[in-house]
């Protein structure tokens, strides 16, 4: 894999980006998702061999296990599928460490242990998928095990699919649970009801995954608090119950659908498999994701983003959920020739018809997003819009995080305090992209800002934050953002030198100087700066502040100079506030 990305690095540089990614696809896929299963079905081996009482608690409580569930696919799809790269095919003791974790979600399940568990329909998709590669090897009495079972964790959610058929959106307002959870359901109606012959079953999960397809976006997304804008790791979660249903219908909106959110996925990837967090309603950070790139492989640059993804899986680190799904993937997957994404390409630029795009310029890639949406302040799950820019870099990884956050407005890219009250969302937007530069224009009560993205050099990229206030100027106001810093790092400014930790840091203008470096970056920045760190951003699942370091950014803000002018209730150009970052 090492070697295949280098020979990645050196095309680039000599234009032959497409014909290497294509070789490299060619031989990479789907011999390594078989090389992945295999090396986590015989770490679940080796454990159940150390644990021979284990049970689904015991398993589930050391960190990556959660979903046990999941792994019973790695040992089914290596034994079911045929495949020249399948070594495993018809091996005899695969097929047994699938039983035994089947028979041990039977135990489970009869005691009461296997449902009760958060998120257990979708432990019980990847069995079901198991029994039916597995079928005609379980024997009578363990197959009507199984299948009781299955059916007995599937009934549940057909009462609650049914009745919310009609509701006017699958997205949570509506349907009182994440469209990601609700097509789940759907799923394991429609792939139940082919299994176990149960029509209601199919049409009534095909009824709505075909629902959900004709509800994704036209930028390839399926939003879970709304249609403004994307919620990107759980849009995984969406596509991937759709794309099962793909698998097995003639759906003719199919085609279309995994070809928009391909181009959504592919495109909003950074250089280091991650999902871009500027445009994401609902999680800061979210991992290398391992579902539904089945539903890519339909398409050539989807079979080359793929292994891309599965590049960055680690075969001894994978967590069961990680395991199932690159299961799935190897089960569904789509073999053929490939072509370049993204990710290949020395600069590409993309923009969605809501306001939100990314540029890749050599090693930088910035995101600008002035998605606006209603906010859910009864809701812990999902965070307010209010970042507008990321930055990464191909060597340095993320300089600025774009990640939204929740009754946090010290996070938030622009905020004013007016009346005792603070307002950090933007009431309108406008994004304009264009090689020259790129434009992110945000109003706001007091104010109007625009964000320029200067044409990036290898070494250095600009920005400028110009001010226009309006009307009555608001009693403070900043421009703030959110710095990846590195505890345990030396963070140097033109005044100060110092070593992060967990000890707070307030930095004043006095102490910058003028200029901040760090992990190999330097950012000049405005004579008025502060920088504070560590800020824990929320965290949506907790309710509360992240406690981990890691997690916590560093906040440099830049006090807004808003000034009342007689006779002008606009006041253009009225600071302009200059940023600019070199890689050392």
């Amino acid at each position: 894999m090492y070697r295949a990305r280098v020979l990645v690095k050196i095309a680039a540089r000599i234009g032959l980006v497409g014909v290497m990614a294509s070789m490299v696809a060619a031989s990479e896929l789907p011999k390594r998702y078989f090389e992945l299963m295999y090396a986590g079905a015989r770490r679940v081996q080796e454990r159940l061999d150390a644990e021979p009482n284990a049970t689904l608690e015991s398993l589930e409580k050391v960190p990556g296990w959660q979903h046990f569930g999941y792994s019973i696919l790695a040992p089914a799809v290596l034994y079911a599928k045929r495949d020249a790269v399948n070594d495993h095919y018809h091996d005899a003791a695969t097929l047994a460490l699938a039983i035994r974790i089947g028979d041990l979600l039977i135990s489970e399940n009869e005691k009461g242990r296997f449902a009760p568990r958060l998120d257990s329909d979708w432990d019980a998709y990847t069995w079901l998928e198991a029994y039916r590669l597995l079928e005609r090897e379980l024997g009578q009495d363990r197959r009507d095990r199984w299948q009781h079972a299955l059916i007995e964790n599937i009934q549940p959610f057909e009462t609650d699919a049914a009745e919310r058929i009609d509701f006017p959106w699958y997205e949570s307002p509506y349907i009182g649970t994440s469209p990601n959870h609700y097509s789940q359901w759907a799923e394991l109606l429609y792939l139940g009801g082919m299994t176990f012959d149960r029509p209601e079953w199919v049409k009534l999960g095909a009824a709505i995954l075909h629902r959900f397809l004709g509800e994704q976006t036209p930028d390839g997304f399926w939003g879970e608090h709304s249609h403004a804008g994307p919620t990107t790791g759980y849009d995984h979660l969406t596509l991937s119950a759709v794309a099962v249903y793909c698998e097995h219908s003639r759906d003719v909106a199919c085609p279309e659908a995994l070809r928009r959110s391909l181009n959504f996925h592919e495109n909003f990837t950074y250089p280091n498999g991650i999902p871009v967090e500027t445009i994401n309603d609902r999680n800061r950070h979210w991992s290398v994701s391992a579902w539904a790139q089945f539903a890519f492989s339909n398409f050539p640059d989807g079979r080359r983003y793929v292994e891309f993804l599965t590049g960055f899986f680690e075969p001894d680190k994978l967590t069961m959920d990680q395991l199932g799904r690159l299961s799935q993937d190897a089960l569904y997957y789509h073999d053929g020739p490939s072509a370049p994404i993204p990710q290949d390409q020395d600069r590409y630029t993309y923009r969605m018809q809501v306001p939100a795009g990314i540029r890749k310029i050599g090693p930088w890639v910035v995101c600008l997003s002035g998605i606006i949406a209603t906010q859910a302040p009864t809701s812990q799950y999902y965070l307010d819009r209010q970042s507008n820019l990321s930055i990464f870099h191909g060597r340095l990884g993320p300089i600025i995080n774009g990640a939204n956050s929740k009754r946090q407005p010290e996070l938030a890219t622009f905020r004013e305090g007016i009346g005792g009250h603070i307002y950090h969302l933007a009431q309108s937007s406008r994004l304009q992209m264009s090689d020259a530069r790129d434009r992110l224009s945000l109003a706001f009560n007091s104010f109007f800002a625009d964000l320029y993205v200067e044409p990036a050099s290898d070494h250095q990229l600009r920005m400028r934050f110009v001010i226009a206030g309006k009307g009555r100027p608001a009693d403070e106001a900043f421009a703030t953002l959110q710095l990846v810093l590195k505890a345990g790092e030396t963070l140097e400014t033109a005044k100060r030198n110092l070593t992060l930790s967990a000890e707070p840091v307030n930095l004043g203008p006095e102490d910058i100087g003028g200029w901040i470096r760090h992990h190999g970056w330097t950012l000049a920045v405005d004579p008025n700066a502060r920088l504070v760190w560590p800020v824990y951003p929320f965290n949506p699942y907790a309710d509360a502040p992240e406690t981990a370091l890691e997690q916590a950014v560093g906040a440099l803000s830049v006090p807004l100079r808003l000034k009342a002018r007689p006779g002008h209730y606009v006041r253009p150009h009225e600071q302009e506030i200059v940023f600019t970052l070199t890689a050392n």
